[in-house]
C-alpha cells in the first residue's frame, strides 16, 4: 500500500503546513486503490459527490461537507469526475509541537483518532465559506511570507481547528469540556503508539506512573467511558484493520498484536462485536458492516 509523505518542498513552502486546492491534488483523490499520509488532513468541498472508504467506514461526500483525516488512516476514493471542487488543510503534527505548547492538542480534537462517529460534518453554504476565508488567508501568508507570518499562521490555523471542533461536537452531541487535567489524552496518545503492543491498562498507568483509579476517573470525566473500554474500542479498531487490510490469517494477527493464542483474539472479538472474525468479514464483504 501507497503511503503519500508530506515535503514540504513539493508544496513550495517553508512550513510542515500547507492550503491545497482541488487541482493539485486531483490525481490522490482520484485513486481507488487504498493508500495513506502521514500528515492530517482537512477536505473542505465546496461541491463533490461520491464517496470515500476509510478504515471500516464509508462516507458519503455531498456539498458542504468536511471530512477529517488522521495520520496513516487508510483510505481509498470515488468521486465522480468533474463533480468535485474541494480545498485541503494539510499539516503535520510537528507543525503544531512546534507552534504550540500543548503537545496533546491534536488529540484533544474530537474528529481526530475518531474511532466512534463519522470522521465527516455536513456544514452550511456560510459556514463553509467562513472557514475557505480562513484557508485563503493562511495560504496567503504562506505565499507571501512576512517576518510575522508564522505567528499568523498559527492563530488563523488554531482557531479554524477550534471552530471545526465545535461544529463537530454539535453535529454528534458531544460534550466540549475544558479538560481537567492531561491523563486522559495522553492516555489517548499512548494507546495510538502501544496498542499492537500493550493490551492491559497497567501498562499504562506504569508509563504515566499514576494509578489506576487516577486514570480511570480521569478518562471518565472526560470521554465517559472507563479506561478499560476505550482500550478495547482502541484494540478491536486495530483488529479489524488487520482483517480488513491484510491477508494476515487469525493467527497472524494475534501475534502482531500480542495475544498469547488466536482463541484468546477470537473471544475477545467475539465479546466485543457478538461476531466471529468469519461472519464479520462476510457482512463487510455484503455491505452490512459498513
Amino acid at each position: 500500500m501507497q503511503t503519500i509523505k508530506f515535503h514540504k518542498t513539493d508544496c513550495g513552502v517553508d512550513f510542515l503546513l500547507n492550503v491545497l486546492n482541488h487541482d493539485a491534488i486531483k490525481a490522490r483523490h482520484s485513486l481507488t486503490d487504498r493508500y495513506n499520509t502521514d500528515c492530517f488532513e482537512v477536505l473542505f468541498f465546496k461541491k463533490g459527490k461520491g464517496k470515500v472508504l476509510i478504515h471500516e467506514q464509508q462516507i458519503e461526500i455531498h456539498d458542504y461537507s468536511i471530512v477529517f483525516l488522521s495520520p496513516f488512516q487508510e483510505r481509498s476514493w470515488q468521486l465522480e469526475a468533474g463533480q468535485e471542487d474541494f480545498t485541503l488543510l494539510i499539516f503535520q503534527e510537528d507543525f503544531l509541537n512546534e507552534f504550540f505548547a500543548d503537545k496533546l492538542f491534536t488529540y484533544k480534537l474530537l474528529y481526530f483518532y475518531q474511532h466512534n462517529y463519522p470522521v465527516t460534518i455536513q456544514v452550511t453554504p456560510q459556514a463553509l465559506e467562513h472557514y475557505c476565508s480562513s484557508l485563503q488567508e493562511i495560504k496567503s501568508e504562506l505565499v507571501q511570507v512576512q517576518p510575522d507570518s508564522a505567528h499568523i499562521i498559527r492563530s488563523l490555523v488554531y482557531y479554524l481547528l477550534q471552530k471545526l471542533n465545535r461544529a463537530y461536537a454539535q453535529a454528534y452531541a458531544l460534550p466540549l469540556e475544558q479538560a481537567q487535567d492531561h491523563y486522559a489524552f495522553q492516555y489517548k496518545k499512548l494507546l495510538e503508539q502501544h496498542i499492537k503492543q500493550k493490551q492491559r491498562v497497567e501498562d499504562y498507568t506504569a508509563l504515566l506512573g499514576i494509578s489506576r483509579i487516577t486514570l480511570n476517573k480521569a478518562v471518565k470525566d472526560q470521554f465517559h467511558v472507563t479506561a478499560v473500554q476505550l482500550l478495547k474500542q482502541r484494540l478491536l479498531f486495530e483488529i479489524k484493520h488487520y482483517l480488513l487490510y491484510t491477508d494476515l490469517t487469525v493467527a497472524a494477527i494475534a501475534d502482531a498484536l500480542n495475544f498469547s493464542e488466536s482463541n484468546h483474539l477470537m473471544r475477545f472479538f467475539k465479546s466485543q462485536t457478538g461476531q466471529t472474525t468469519s461472519e464479520y468479514l462476510a457482512a463487510y464483504q455484503n455491505g452490512r458492516n459498513r
